[in-house]
């Protein structure tokens, strides 16, 4: 869609005059010539639906579509496609309908310009919600067609070159949008020329100013480097030549965008990020291309640790290039980028090369392959995600440009995002996987699963039947597979428990009242859930346990559908036995952290399930004098093996040793240290440690406190209530 659609009078616009209709007429010379009339076609529809209509410059309309299509022709599309981008926008501007589009140019146009209309006729409750829901829309389509995803790029980036005339919000809007989604959706299918103008348009709309001082210095440093540059492009080209090594030696240009994020995230001036020279050599085949490596080593030294293989292993959105770092002239560093004629389309062009250049079949062929991978990955992603708003998150994700290559135990080679840890690996090989590993193997050695994974490591996932993944993972992992499986199974968990935990709090309701569950009649429940909306008693229970409904009111409107009318007056309700172990639907106050043998007191809250307090918790005074109907009377029951937190503040004297015997009086009692926090309280005299340790109970707690007193240097011990 046009970012900046006006309607207006009708204006005289004829095709036949218009130079650029000419131009992009005589660039269809590759397709048949009932295919170019059919583009032909095309134009007069679009030019008729849109007339009318101009763009906020003042522009006929018609000249945006033609101007999308025009870049499709660059790349060699096929008609389907160039018509498609012709009329892209006429389902959504004017009273065209896609049965008009598919009886006039087939089923297969039909379905490219519905996957690029928006949903205007739904109504959002913000626009972010509205952007996320269109780019949801965007990428189903792109998963059916690829070519979707090339015309919207296209609408994108005509947009952001004819944006001059729009406010300066909505430019700033788009341009952000575009640096977040477009560009690296661009990046990730490997359109590098097109990436980089999205970039630098982007940028230049966001800060003006700053686009141009860098513009400006840029153009400068280029004339009073340019002997520098000389003298070893003519150095590479001598080399090349004296080994036999047949090339192309150019210099690479800086993008106005990537000298801006360079100086910003590696807090360097202008000059230190202009002092660094790229150049790129192009040779015949994939032998010559390590030729050329192995002569400009001799030529200029190589920095250590800078040269990467992307031949042998090619990056995911299937770029090839050999990257060495040396050190030129005057201690120069020389970025060097050495392809084949083949990697150098595919690098700037991506899929589109498969469509460009016929030499670059086969290797299009596979990065179509990896690309479709990639979106049916998206296609699981959006299937375990209903809300909009996240899957746009996940993909964010996804869409991070550097990645790292793992091997599996078996040799085969996997790509993650860099950061990327243990559990995102396991995810990436299989969902049980994830959801059931407990450590990792890294290069044959034992490691924990938040350990970030570094290029080249073979990993091992190891598994346990009963493990679950864990609400933790979630501020470590870095792809939105993991992050979306791991929330999938949590939520399902959370509702698991919690209608565990309301069929539960219901039935003791029941009993109290005196009447058994098994004494109310099939059709009482039936009507429950009928009357309720909900579409099972499942869900009924699960309300109950997330803090929905109240458990009380439900017995009664149980009760008053089996005997046909109300129990006026309902008795308390009844105490709530809980373990501690319930997990998510049964959360322990972190304000005071109830143990075993507490005195305890519940509430239940909307969407978190049942809150527990300890009796005499500073926090819910107020509550439980002002609303006392919402607390419920919550026991313990006893249970083995579980070890909950405990915070205790321990003042010593200064000695050697000291910490070691605590540490050792802890162990002796019982009990694991989770962390230790150290503060001195008097110089040189004495030190406040703060352990938050692992106990079974109240009682188990004491036990630790009395034998940390034993020791002759503690002079204070009490317990830590309270984050």
């Amino acid at each position: 869609m046009d970012a900046d659609t006006a309607s207006a009078p009708a204006s005289v616009f004829s095709s036949t005059e218009d130079p650029a209709f000419r131009v992009f007429i005589d660039s269809l010379s590759y397709l048949q010539l009932d295919e170019v009339a059919l583009v032909r076609d095309a134009y007069a529809f679009a030019e008729a639906a849109h007339s009318g209509q101009k763009r906020y410059s003042g522009e006929p309309y018609i000249t945006h579509p033609l101007a999308v299509a025009g870049a499709l022709a660059e790349w060699r599309m096929d008609a389907q496609a160039v018509i498609a981008a012709l009329l892209h926008d006429v389902m959504e501007d004017t009273a065209v309908t896609k049965a008009e589009i598919s009886r006039r140019f087939g089923k297969q146009v039909a379905e490219l310009v519905d996957g690029l209309s928006k949903l205007d006729k739904i109504e959002f409750q913000s626009h972010q919600e509205a952007q996320a829901e269109n780019f949801r829309k965007m990428l189903m389509a792109m998963a059916r067609d690829l070519r979707v995803v090339l015309i919207k790029l296209a609408d994108r980036l005509h947009n952001l070159q004819t944006m001059s005339a729009v406010r300066a919000d909505k430019r700033r809007r788009i341009a952000t949008e575009t640096l977040e989604i477009y560009a690296p959706i661009a990046n990730r299918l490997g359109l590098n020329k097109i990436f980089r103008e999205l970039q630098d348009l982007s940028f230049q709309l966001i800060h003006p100013l700053r686009a141009r001082v860098i513009g400006r210095a840029l153009k400068a440093a280029h004339g009073n480097r340019r002997e520098l540059l000389t003298r070893i492009q003519d150095n590479v080209n001598v080399k090349m030549t004296s080994s036999g090594v047949a090339a192309k030696v150019f210099g690479r240009e800086k993008s106005l965008y990537s000298i801006y994020r360079k100086m910003e995230e590696k807090r360097l001036s202008f000059s230190q990020v202009l002092d660094i020279y790229g150049f790129r050599v192009v040779v015949r085949d994939i032998p010559t291309c390590y030729l050329a490596l192995g002569a400009l080593h001799s030529l200029y030294k190589p920095v250590p640790g800078k040269f990467k293989d992307y031949i042998a292993i090619p990056k995911v959105n299937g770029y090839q290039s050999l990257h060495t770092t040396l050190i030129g002239p005057y201690g120069t560093p020389i970025e060097v980028q050495i392809r084949t004629e083949e990697m150098h389309h595919v690098a700037q062009e991506g899929v589109a090369s498969h469509w460009i250049y016929k030499d670059a079949e086969q290797s299009g062929a596979d990065l179509q392959m990896k690309t479709a991978k990639w979106l049916q990955s998206l296609l699981e992603l959006q299937s375990g995600t209903r809300d909009s708003a996240e899957f746009l998150e996940h993909v964010k994700i996804d869409l991070f440009p550097d990645e790292v290559y793992i091997f599996t135990p078996k040799g085969q080679i996997m790509e993650l995002p860099r950061g990327a840890t243990a559990v995102d690996f396991a995810y990436m090989v299989h969902t049980d996987i994830g959801n059931r590993c407990v450590a990792a193997r890294i290069n044959q050695e034992l490691m924990p699963l938040r350990t970030e994974l570094k290029n080249g490591d073979q990993v091992e996932i190891i598994t346990a039947a009963h493990a679950n993944p864990n609400p933790a993972w979630l501020a470590y992992v870095r792809t939105g597979r993991a992050r979306s499986k791991i929330r999938h199974f949590l939520k399902q968990m959370q509702h698991e428990e919690s209608a565990q935990l309301g069929e539960n709090l219901l039935n003791q309701e029941l009993e109290h009242l005196g009447i058994g569950v098994a004494e109310v009649p099939t059709a009482s429940w039936e009507g429950l859930v009928r009357d309720s909306g909900n579409r099972s008693m499942k869900e009924i229970y699960t309300d109950i346990g997330l803090g929905k409904r109240i458990a009380a009111v439900v017995a009664r409107r149980l009760l008053a559908t089996e005997g046909g009318g109300a129990i006026d007056e309902l008795p308390r309700l009844s105490t709530v036995v809980i373990r501690g172990t319930e997990g998510m639907a049964i959360q322990l106050a972190p304000c005071c952290m109830p143990l075993p043998g507490d005195p305890i007191i519940g509430s239940i809250r909307k969407g978190q399930g049942l809150v527990v307090h300890t009796h005499d918790c500073p926090s819910i005074r107020k509550s439980r004098s002002s609303e006392p109907k919402k607390w419920i009377d919550v026991e313990w029951q006893p249970a083995e093996g579980k070890l909950f937190e405990a915070r205790v503040r321990v003042t010593a004297k200064n000695a050697r040793g000291v910490l070691a015997a605590m540490a050792a009086s802890i162990a002796d009692a019982g009990s694991n240290i989770e962390n230790v926090s150290m503060e001195e309280k008097t110089p040189g005299l004495y030190t406040t440690l703060q352990f938050t340790l692992q106990v079974s109970n109240r009682s188990h707690l004491a036990r630790v406190m009395r034998s940390l007193r034993l020791i002759p240097e503690v002079v204070r011990i009490t317990r830590v209530r309270g984050e």
